[in-house]
This record gives structure tokens, sequence and C-alpha cells, in this order.
């Protein structure tokens, strides 16, 4: 029997080379494949909590400073109130011998609550910058009032001295079509008191010259 000859031999080995080769590069091809989609990440999900709103508070409403006067409305007595800063001072008087001053804050919706020593007390309103609108307690009456804003100038008064030995203390309202009402105390006696001048607070008690000066708180 003959042997295969050399040539036979040779593509033999050639044939078996390329079988491997093939099956090299297709294996190799599959597991570079397979790696890459091992090593992939997967995506990040997305947070869907949305950062919580934070709602700016109102500012507060400024009140203007600014003097206020009227009547009851009764037509009994008469009220002025100053604000300054946020704080006002008010005087109730009926010309002859019942008067108060009272004091406080004025808060930002402009409602204020003012009291005096006597125990009297102010609850008002300050409503659109124009007038306030409220009521006094004062010595167990009830006292509604509306306040109209002065057009200029103040609307309210003080002047306090000692005059031939008594002391005094005497308080004007200047109502908007120029009118006065007051209260002049001599030593814990009130009566009317005579009228001033607006533009310089010059008034004259019991004989000698004063001068009211406009009242703030």
């Amino acid at each position: 029997m003959k042997r295969p000859g050399p040539v036979l031999t040779l593509l033999a080995g050639l044939l078996l080379g390329l079988f491997m080769l093939t099956l090299n590069a297709t294996t190799g091809t599959r597991t570079a494949s397979s790696s890459y989609r091992e090593k992939s990440p997967s995506p990040t999900p997305t947070s869907t909590t949305a950062a919580p709103r934070t709602s700016p508070s109102p500012s507060s409403s400024k009140i203007p400073d600014s003097s206020y006067s009227g009547r009851t409305d009764d037509d009994s007595s008469s009220v002025a109130v100053s604000v300054r800063a946020g704080r006002a001072i008010a005087y109730f008087c009926d010309g002859h011998s019942k008067e108060a001053w009272l004091k406080g804050p004025v808060k930002s919706d402009g409602s204020m609550r003012l009291t005096g020593a006597d125990g009297s007390v102010l609850n008002g309103t300050l409503q659109e910058n124009k007038r306030i609108r409220g009521a006094v307690e004062f010595d167990g009456g009830h006292y509604a009032f509306t306040a109209q804003k002065a057009v200029k100038g103040t609307a309210l008064y003080r002047a306090t001295a000692t005059v031939r030995g008594a002391r005094i203390d005497g308080g004007w309202i200047v109502l908007a079509d120029g009118s006065q009402v007051g209260v002049v105390d001599r030593d814990g006696t009130p009566s009317a008191a005579p009228g001033i001048d607006p533009e310089t607070g010059a008034v004259t008690v019991d004989g000698q010259r004063l001068t009211a000066a406009p009242v703030a708180p």
C-alpha cells in the first residue's frame, strides 16, 4: 500500500489551519460582544421628586405717616389721630370737659388699639390710607367716629406750661373745615380751649402767650 504523498499531507495541514483560524475568529467576536454587553452600565434612574416650592411671604404694607381728624357719629365730640413710624397717638374731646389721650401701635393691616391712662380705649382701622374708622370707649360711653386724613399740616396740637402757678395742659383738634375743638386742663379742672393759630401754634391762655406744638407718637 502506498503512503499519501507529501502534497496531500501539506494540503490537509492547510485545510486544518484555515478551519482553526475561522473558529477562533468567530469565538473571539462573540466573546467581545458578550463582554461589552456585560460591562455596559444600566441607565441611571431620574429622580422625579421635585424640590419644594417656597412661597414668598407677602410684604407688610407700609402705614403712611399722617394725621386724621373728625367727629363722632353722634356729633358730640371730636377725635384726632397722629400716625408716625407704625405708632399712633390720639386725642378725644368734646370741647368742654371730656378728654382723653391714647396711644399704641398700628398693625400692618391698618388696625389699631390705643389705650389711655384713664382706662379709655380706641379701636380703629385705617381705610385706604384716607380715613380712620373706629370707636372710643370713654367713661362708660361708646363713641363711633370717622377721622379724615389731614389735607396739609397736622390735625393735633398740644401745649403744656405753668401759668400763674397752675399747671396748664391743653389739647386741640383741627378739623377738615378749619374749625377747632379743644380742652384746657388747669390743675385738673377742664374747660373749653381758646383757639390757636394752626400756622404757628400760637395761643393765649389766661393772659399768657403759649405755643401749641404738633403732636407725634
